[in-house]
Parts: structure tokens; sequence; C-alpha cells
């Protein structure tokens, strides 16, 4: 198979989606692509990937590998640190459709922890550096990290000294939550963190951590100067993130039957509120059509979780939609819901 080999310099929209369990799978990513800008192109992640199941699933019918046919700058996220598991990982990986890899190095769950995956890499620099060599030589993909704030006395230089570790054996680029793993997502992100590493390395820096709304983004471009910036739950919660700001940037509506007959994203907080309405009922559909009832309303529910903090009174409408026993009962009761005006936050108190 031809290799997809990521083109840093056909990028050209500021905003991507953080990889997320149970969230970045491919009815969110299809969703979020009905809101991209026509000529927009950007990062797209996958689920977290464990290195030591992927050898053995069929990615054709796994739930967070499932694709669109169309999908392109695909970099899944893998959890790993043994190199026959990573090397066959990234193998079929690249087969699937793969435009490079992002191992991850910031999850903070015991889950990942007692396994040595995930923030654990971030305690043994030379382990982790090493875990980025095992990947590079897998293929000619290009492997990212996505880290943590370091925890030290000295956190700040030892911060530059561990990227610069993974970058000296072949990280093509970095992604920063600027927060440590004892944080989680409490206190506020340290954004002069990102600066620092875009100020140190020659390579792209993605910058994630208190992205809530379109302001947020351009500010982190403003005072970091990252590549990229990435949001996590905020963009799930609001996928019109992606039209808002292709909007600011004088580019091309997204044409579709979602935006059909509208020449500009909804702004207002009410606006949003409506909006909010309208992706989650196509959000319903498209976990229908890639998971099946069941399994769709399991994720569903999750998402909706997740997100409703974004809305005023979204605790209600996640209350209403645990009573839905189908995909057809949840879609009456969110249409019902969304008939009273609703309106967004432009931020929670939940750190991203």
């Amino acid at each position: 198979m031809t290799e997809n080999k990521l083109d840093w310099n056909k990028i050209n929209f500021p905003l991507t989606l953080a990889p997320m369990v149970g969230l970045s799978h491919v009815a969110l990513r299809e969703l979020l692509h009905l809101y991209l800008p026509t000529e927009a192109i950007t990062l797209w992640p996958t689920e977290m990937l464990n290195s030591r199941r992927v050898p053995k699933e069929d990615l054709t019918r796994t739930p967070e590998t499932l694709k669109l046919a169309t999908e392109k700058f695909l970099v899944p996220q893998i959890l790993g640190n043994e190199e026959k598991p990573i090397f066959e990982t990234i193998q079929k990986l690249k087969n699937w459709g793969a435009h490079g890899i992002d191992i991850n190095m910031g999850c903070p769950v015991q889950k990942a922890l007692k396994h040595n995956y995930g923030v654990a890499l971030m305690g043994d620099r030379a382990y982790a550096a090493n875990v980025v060599r095992m990947a590079v030589k897998s293929s000619e993909l290009p492997v990212s990290v996505k880290l943590r704030a370091v925890e030290s006395a000295n956190s700040v230089e030892d911060l530059y000294e561990f990227v610069k570790s993974l970058v000296d054996e072949g990280a093509s680029w970095i992604t920063l939550h600027p927060r440590t793993a004892k944080q989680k997502r409490r206190g506020q992100a340290d954004w002069q963190q990102i600066k620092l590493l875009k100020s140190k390395f020659s390579i792209p820096i993605i910058g994630n951590g208190d992205i809530q709304n379109q302001s947020d983004i351009l500010e982190m471009k403003k005072l970091t100067h990252c590549d990229l910036v990435m949001s996590g739950r905020a963009l799930a919660a609001r996928p019109w993130m992606f039209w808002q700001l292709g909007y600011q940037l004088g580019m091309t509506a997204p044409e579709n039957d979602l935006i059909a007959g509208r020449t500009k994203p909804p702004l207002t907080r009410v606006e949003e509120g409506a909006e909010f309405g309208k992706s989650l009922l196509v959000f319903i559909e498209l976990c229908r059509q890639y998971f099946g009832e069941s399994l769709a309303l399991r994720k569903i529910s999750f998402y909706i979780k997740t997100t409703s903090p974004w809305l005023e009174f979204g605790h209600t409408l996640f209350s209403i939609s645990t009573r839905a026993k189908s995909i057809e009962s949840l879609k009456i009761l969110v249409n019902d819901f969304f008939t009273q005006e609703q309106v967004m936050y432009s931020e929670t108190d939940l750190r991203q």
C-alpha cells in the first residue's frame, strides 16, 4: 500500500480535535467534518488504541477504528511501550490508512499507569525516548507525542530536556497539555510552557488545555505561536467552532444538508443552544449508522453526559436522555427538549 505520509505544509486550519476515549470515534469526526470549511485541512485523531490489542483486531469492524472512506490526515493515538506490539500496531495502522502515529504520554488514569503507559512514560526520560525510537523505526510514518507538564522542582528545564530527548529520537511534532498528571483537569493550563517549546524547537508544536470557545483558540495562537490548537470536550460540545473559526478567517462555509441555506455560523448563546439540538440529532443518526442500536445508545449517552454541561439546562437533557430505550424514542425526547429555547455557556467550570 502507498505510504500516506503526512505533509504538514498542507495543514491550513488552526484547530484540531483531541484524541479522547469514547468520543473521538468516526461518528464525532463525521459530525465535525460537516462543520469544517470547504478548503480547511487539519489533523484527525482516533480514540486511544492499545498496541497489545490492535494486532489481533479487525480494524474494519472494531468500533474504535471505524473510519470514513474519504478521511485523510488521520493520526491514530496508541498506548504502548514494547517493541513488537508497537511495530505490529504501526504496520497495521499504516495499511489501514494512518498518515502518522501519535504516542500517548499524557493519560493519567490508573488503568494506563499500571502497564507503564501514558504519563507513566514521563517518569523515565530514557525509557520514553526509546519508545519513540521503536515507533520511528517501525515505518516511515511520522511519529508525534502527546504529553503533559513535568512534575519537578525544575519543571520548565526538565520539560525542555524531556522533549529534546524525544525530538532527538525522531519525534516529528509534540502536543503539550500543560498540566501535570496530578492536576488532571484541575487548575489552569500553563500556556507559557507551550510558548517555551515553540521557541526552543523547530518541529510543529500543538497546544492543548483550556480551549472552550473560539476566542480561546485565537488567544492561544497569539500567546504561544503554536502551530495548531487542540480542543477536546468543548469541541465535541460545540462542533460548529470549526465553522465559527473558518468564518472569522474568511474561509468558505461548509456545503451540506446541515448547513444548507445558512450564510454564517451560530454566534449568540441562543443560536448555539439551537445548534446543539441540530447537531445532536445528526450525531444520533451517525452513531446508529456506524455502531448499531445498542452500542449507539451507550455512546450517545456518554456524549450527552460529557457535552451537556455547556448547555444551561444540560443536566435536564442528560436526565431525559437516560429514559430512552431506542434511538427513535431518544430522538423524540431530544426534539421535545429543543422546542424550548436553549442557551449555551461560552465556558464551564470543567477544565479541558
